[in-house]
């Protein structure tokens, strides 16, 4: 019994983790020959503390907790790339986006702490 509950929560976890559906993962290199493309929207959804300390410049810093209600300042057409301190808030802001009716959405793997 044991055994299956174990099972269940690994399953769980890693089901978690899992980009949303119709959501690309890129690395931090691919994301640096893009940076420089202006048909891409750039969004930190860390804290305004943590992009404060460290972001990278094209990214706009819109929080996780008010990306809902800020989803107006974003343009629908355009591919939108997320990031987020480790990638698990750019992953739930994904799939945000992606049911919100953003097409083309990009989390970045790994988020800041994989950017060199």
């Amino acid at each position: 019994m044991g055994w299956i509950l174990f099972l269940l929560v690994v399953a769980f976890l890693v089901w978690r983790m899992m980009p949303a559906k119709g959501v690309r993962s890129i690395s931090t290199e691919e994301l640096k020959g893009m940076l420089q493309d202006k048909t891409k929207q750039f969004v930190d959804v860390r804290t305004p503390a943590e992009y404060k300390g460290r972001h990278i410049k094209e990214f706009k810093n819109i929080p996780l907790q008010g990306l809902h209600a800020k989803l107006d300042q974003l343009d629908k057409s355009k591919e939108v790339v997320v990031i987020c301190q480790s990638g698990m808030r750019s992953s739930k802001a994904a799939a945000l986006l992606k049911k919100s009716g953003f097409s083309n959405v990009l989390n970045v793997r790994g988020g800041m702490s994989a950017w060199r």
